[in-house]
Order: structure tokens, then C-alpha cells, then sequence
């Protein structure tokens, strides 16, 4: 059984919808990373002021120091969020006051962002190993070619098993370029089907915004003989 992105709880007591509400109505959209991962955990307080929210928490990854994006807090356990914003050019006005100018860049290399956000996957899958946390992959993004369904190639792309469209499902070995560059292969535990929600809409091409949401369970924890 697959969890929605809307039915995502963080902290065991927030659903992601509403702390996504939040945002929206503050933030429509980010200068960087960095501002998304910040405006989350501000919005976060504001609907969920019980949660304590922490910025780069060391994690350990076999036997490596990594660093987590967010770690959430609360009464009822832990939440692990990776985020992603990966943006093609727009420049515009986000409302305020006054009215806040950005000028988002062309990221490019969609075939990267989509390992990059698998990669993120995996990272929570290890992360979380107590039954009282889970994990959440977000992205946002203004690319239509990630939630997009790909068109019809006579030659599979490289990153061809790490499509992240709606409607994908994500789930046990992923060969990049047919595994014949094995640095790149990633392995899920779970399986992840995929659903994208609208975000913001601004005015101007590239002035839609979606966000992809992906809930990880607990690693199952083994008993010992």
C-alpha cells in the first residue's frame, strides 16, 4: 500500500498538506534551496509550533558523516526530509510588501536531478532506522519535463529507469544508462508510486510550480537470535 503525498504526516501529527498550505500562501516560490528549506521550517512552526525543526543534522551513512537537510521533532516521533528545487529560468514578482523580485536560473540536466532526488531516497531509507521516524523526499520545481510523461524514443534515455513522472513507480535496482555505469545504480527497499501536486502559479512561462512528495517508512527492525 502506497502512502499519498497528502496523507504524509510529519512528526506523527502534521499532514504535509497543510504544512504545504502554509508555505504556499508565504512563499510561491524560492531564490534557492537553502530559502526553500528555511521557509519550510518556518511555515512548519507556524502550523505545528510543538515541532522543533533542525537544519543539517549530521547523520552517519556506512561508516561516513552526511548531513540531513531537516530534522523534525515532536511528541510523537521524528520526521527526515531531503528537499530538492530544481528550477528552469523565470524572472518575475512574488507578492508582498513590498512585492519581492526573483530571477530563478536554468538548472538544466534533468537526467541529473532525477538521480540526485532518487539519491535522496535511498539516503532517507538508510537514515531511518527507529520505528518511531520516518522519512519525506520533497521536490519543487518549475521543470515540466519531470512531471511530464516522457515522449515515445526510439533509444532509451540513460537515466531512462529514473523517471520520476506522474504516475511512475519507483522500486528495486535502478540501472543508469542500462548499468553500464555502475557508480549511478541505486537500490530501493520500498516501492514509491508517484503522484505530483500543484503548487503556485505565477504569471509567465516557467510560472508553474509543482512539488513531488515521498513519504519513507521505518526500516523494519530486526530481531536477534
Amino acid at each position: 500500500m502506497t502512502t499519498r503525498p497528502q496523507e504524509a504526516k510529519i512528526a506523527s501529527g502534521v499532514h504535509l498538506s497543510k504544512a504545504m498550505g502554509a508555505l504556499r500562501r508565504a512563499r510561491p516560490v524560492f531564490h534557492s534551496e537553502a530559502d526553500l528549506q528555511h521557509s519550510f521550517a518556518r511555515a512548519l512552526w507556524e502550523v505545528a509550533p510543538e515541532v522543533r525543526s533542525r537544519l543539517e543534522v549530521p547523520q552517519r551513512r556506512q561508516g561516513r558523516r552526511e548531513y540531513l537537510d531537516l530534522l523534525c521533532l515532536g511528541p510523537g516521533g521524528q520526521t527526515l526530509i531531503e528537499f530538492k528545487y530544481v528550477t528552469r529560468s523565470w524572472t518575475g514578482f512574488a507578492p508582498g510588501a513590498p512585492d519581492e523580485k526573483y530571477q530563478l536560473r536554468d538548472h538544466g540536466a534533468l537526467d541529473l536531478a532525477r538521480l540526485n532526488f532518487v539519491e535522496d531516497i535511498v539516503r532517507l531509507e538508510k537514515f531511518c532506522n527507529r520505528a518511531d521516524q520516518n522519512g519525506l523526499a520533497l521536490l519543487v520545481t518549475n521543470a515540466p519535463g519531470l512531471w511530464a510523461m516522457p515522449k515515445p524514443r526510439s533509444r532509451p534515455t540513460r537515466d531512462q529507469q529514473f523517471h520520476i513522472h506522474e504516475g511512475r513507480a519507483l522500486t528495486g535496482t535502478l540501472l543508469w544508462a542500462g548499468g553500464t555505469y555502475p557508480d549511478n545504480t541505486r537500490y530501493l527497499r520500498a516501492s514509491y508510486d508517484l503522484t505530483w501536486q500543484p503548487y503556485s502559479e505565477l504569471p509567465g512561462p516557467g510560472g508553474t510550480f509543482r512539488y513531488l512528495a515521498v513519504p519513507i517508512a521505518a526500516a523494519p527492525v530486526s530481531m536477534s537470535t
